[in-house]
């Protein structure tokens, strides 16, 4: 088995990340938005302060890659400067919230997220990874997002508060979801648990339920041009040039610029159908220390060949997609492991690798890719 580091936290403005090519440093739009003025800062703020490289994140966050320490001091101040990141550090570490990306000013997903961040600081301190999901639209629409505590569209129409792993939640009473979020933080952050899917304790009688979540939508009808981003990555010169209006992070790795006719920007994705949408691929040995084998040659290689999802992972944590995937490649002293129906690194009997040990081309002629 490959060796590499889990840290148990993620990387935020205040709290960069080592990686291969220098620092990432994480900003959290808030809404998951960012008017056309802060997207532009960010962009030179990429160019100025990193090596100009902008990646989208599963939780629809960003980073700047290739921040030096040298530089980071001067980026936070700027990043603050913008409304890009919150000039207290406790705050920013708590602000890990999902919204459903299709929100509507004054609808319950926009009222319930600001309710949040406007009680941010009555949060507990809970662990790096664990994330809040705002999804009130008229269905869910993030369900197969991670997250921890949600709050969602209920099956019989109401709100419900629902922890990661459980099938059912618990009606809440207009106005009082985040009371409710707050409450379950607490009891969660008191039983030293990880991760809420994770955890086997009983929630409290209040907590448990018996409401369904809505079916999930399949898609989303946003409110301009949706664009795919090939790998969640994005040169910043790119992004400034097709940032003509105010746009909204998705958690897959797909820009809405607000508004704008849909037309083609070359380097992004307009096709729905693209065969790159459904794949995902860490940065690899290039940009991680952690990653042994290349990742993203071989992904766009194969994406027009693999049947349904494919996830190409440098190492065996498994960083740009924790679901499974249809076919799943992971990286291992400079070889690849190929299991179908599995995460990266997986050591469930249902997930172990198929074939192991191939280089690129025994992975290529695998799939009948010359």
């Amino acid at each position: 088995m490959s060796n590499f580091a889990i840290k148990g936290w993620c990387p935020d403005a205040w709290r960069p990340m080592a990686s291969g090519d220098g620092l990432l440093v994480r900003i959290k739009p808030r809404l998951g938005r960012l008017s056309r003025d802060q997207a532009l800062a960010l962009c030179a703020l990429a160019q100025t302060y990193g090596n100009g490289m902008i990646d989208i994140t599963r939780r629809a966050n960003l980073q700047i890659r290739g921040v030096s320490e040298a530089n980071w001091p001067s980026l936070i101040v700027q990043l603050i400067e913008h409304g890009l990141a919150d000039p207290d550090a406790g705050r920013e570490r708590a602000r890990n919230i999902l919204i459903a990306p299709d929100w509507a000013e004054g609808d319950d997903s926009h009222r319930i997220a600001c309710d949040l961040m406007a009680r941010i600081g009555e949060l507990p301190a809970l662990p790096g990874k664990v994330g809040f999901v705002i999804d009130a639209g008229p269905a869910p629409i993030l369900s197969r997002e991670p997250g921890d505590i949600r709050i969602e569209r209920g099956a019989d129409g109401g709100l419900i508060l629902r922890a990661e792993g459980r099938a059912f939640g618990a009606p809440v009473p207009f106005g009082q979801e985040v009371e409710a979020l707050i409450v379950l933080a607490h009891w969660f952050a008191k039983s030293g648990a990880r991760r809420m899917a994770l955890h086997d304790s009983l929630l409290p009688d209040w907590a448990k339920g018996s409401q369904l979540p809505a079916p999930m939508r399949p898609t989303i009808t946003p409110g301009g041009a949706a664009f795919g981003v090939p790998f969640g990555q994005i040169e910043a010169s790119l992004l400034a040039r097709a940032a003509t209006s105010d746009l909204r992070i998705t958690p897959w790795r797909v820009l809405i610029f607000e508004g704008t006719p849909t037309a083609n920007i070359p380097g992004l994705i307009s096709d729905p159908a693209s065969p790159l949408l459904r794949v995902d691929a860490c940065p690899g040995a290039r940009a991680c220390p952690q990653a042994s084998v290349e990742t993203r040659d071989l992904a766009r290689r194969l994406a027009p060949v693999v049947v349904g999802r494919l996830h190409v992972s440098g190492c065996a944590k498994g960083c740009a997609r924790s679901a499974p995937a249809d076919i799943t490649l992971t990286g291992r002293n400079g070889r690849f492991d190929l299991a179908a129906n599995a995460r990266a690194g997986a050591h469930d009997q249902t997930e172990l690798p198929t074939l192991t040990d191939m280089d690129p081309a025994m992975v290529l002629a695998h799939f009948g890719v010359a």
